[in-house]
């Protein structure tokens, strides 16, 4: 089976490049179309793929991120006609691998290809072991298996790591399995809640205070960062740590010793950490609302947990979970849910994440009062009315756009919006073709895809496509 993928407009590059990888054992398949690359990288196991930066379709910008969320997950590089610094520095931060131009070096792109398989097969290693605890972490898609493959790399090392995401994403949850997955998971987690650490009250809190250190110092007073000793310190929404707090505690990681408020003699802690925020730190550092060398502190491992809009696929099981424990904790029979129920929950865009939806099933649950079965009418009205919108503008046909002019720049769309927009056109592309492929048979278009059949449901009904069978 081929290791390679190239994607190239000029089909006798194409040819010619396959050849000459052939001839060093890399086995290649290549096409000159984003819409027939998805439909090979669907039922391939491709470990890179050779993107020419200008497609018929489109730049290259708009599709590697698409490319990459397509399992086995392979690695982008992009192959340019002519070179460009700043299109070389887009397509990194865009996700690609590298950046290379034509005429290729034979002995350099094997060299790069011969790299990217030696990072998948060590990537291998740090996938998370079956023993791995969750510590209550629900879902198994790619996204949410990435970041517990960082969990169990986080757990064998003790590395600072920083977990970032918005609001509601499980944060906490994530540091509290990196600690009982460590060496250290018999000792303490202490958490700090950065954003309720009153800037007055702060060293006392963090640092402890030795007897008469104030008029009211009856006693000494451990603080919460000896308590951590031997095990894991989570300063919990680090974006919130004052200024003056950040340099103090620069000082604390950079010896693991401090000085307890009115004490003399500097004490140390054996501690781990772990920092979690909502805000883009690095931004904050341009700002200045953050210390650099602090920033740089932090940054060992790097989690980044995705928002509950990109892994609708785990919505099922963390709603039976949810539910489940809900009826527990009320001590009452569990409720079943319809299909309506979850396809609603799915086309919800959940801008409080995973904490929006444990409320919301809450509030079904207690909705639904003696009601065994939950139907989206015990859903919050607010709610409906969003899903209903969301369902009418994804049924309704769209007005095809006429090419924007370069000068009509007050309709020309940003970057964002148009890469979400053809990425839309190639994935609505791709699942019509493949259910005229299978006639229609669910089972075997989930086969195809790798998708879940949540998942596919929910992606045919976003973007309008009818089945042609019922089975």
């Amino acid at each position: 089976m081929a290791d390679i993928l190239i994607i190239d407009r000029a089909k006798s590059f194409a040819m010619h490049m396959a050849k000459d990888l052939a001839r060093h054992d890399i086995a290649t398949t290549y096409c000159n179309s984003i819409t027939k690359a998805i439909g090979l990288l669907h039922t391939g196991n491709y470990k890179a793929v050779l993107l020419d930066e200008d497609l018929s379709e489109g730049k290259c910008l708009d599709y590697i991120a698409a490319i990459r969320e397509i399992p086995p997950y392979p690695e982008v590089i992009v192959v340019s006609q002519n070179g460009d610094p700043t299109a070389a520095e887009q397509t990194i931060q865009n996700g690609a691998w590298d950046y290379i131009t034509k005429p290729l070096s034979i002995h350099r792109i094997v060299a790069i290809i011969n790299r990217v398989k030696e990072y998948h097969t060590e990537r291998q290693a740090y996938r998370a072991p079956v023993s791995l605890r969750r510590e209550g972490i629900i879902g198994n898609s790619h996204a949410l298996q990435a970041c517990l493959d960082k969990v169990a790399q986080a757990s064998a090392s003790d590395t600072t790591v920083l977990i970032t995401g918005k609001t509601g994403t499980g944060k906490e949850l994530f540091a509290k399995a990196i600690h009982k997955n460590s060496v250290r998971a018999k000792k303490p987690f202490i958490i700090v809640d950065c954003a309720a650490l009153p800037e007055t009250l702060a060293g006392n809190l963090l640092f402890g205070h030795e007897r008469g250190a104030y008029t009211s110092a009856d006693s000494s007073s451990i603080g919460l960062i000896k308590q951590a000793d031997g095990g894991t310190l989570f300063l919990d929404e680090i974006g919130e740590l004052p200024l003056v707090m950040q340099k103090v505690f620069l000082r604390v990681l950079e010896g693991r010793s401090f000085r307890p408020v009115g004490g003399v003699k500097e004490i140390t802690s054996d501690f781990r950490l772990l920092a979690a925020t909502n805000r883009n730190l690095e931004d904050m550092v341009t700002t200045g609302e953050f210390r650099q060398d602090l920033f740089y502190r932090l940054r060992g491992i790097h989690i980044q947990l995705p928002p509950l809009q990109t892994i609708s696929e785990d919505i099922n099981d963390l709603t039976c979970h949810f539910i489940r424990r809900h009826c527990q904790q009320l001590k009452i029979d569990s409720k079943g849910f319809s299909p309506d129920f979850l396809n609603a929950l799915m086309l919800y865009k959940w801008p409080g994440n995973i904490r929006e939806l444990i409320n919301t099933i809450e509030q079904a649950i207690s909705r639904a009062e003696a009601e065994t079965v939950l139907y989206p009418r015990h859903l919050p009205r607010t709610m409906r009315a969003q899903i209903a919108r969301r369902e009418f503008e994804n049924n309704t046909p769209k007005t095809v756009r006429q090419k924007s002019k370069i000068a009509d720049t007050a309709n020309y769309p940003d970057l964002k919006t148009y890469r979400n927009e053809q990425t839309a056109g190639i994935e609505k592309r791709y699942l019509k073709d493949l259910i005229e492929i299978t006639n229609g048979d669910i089972k075997q278009s989930c086969h195809i895809s790798g998708l879940s059949r949540a998942r596919f449901y929910a992606l045919i009904k976003q973007h309008g496509i009818t089945r042609r069978s019922n089975r």
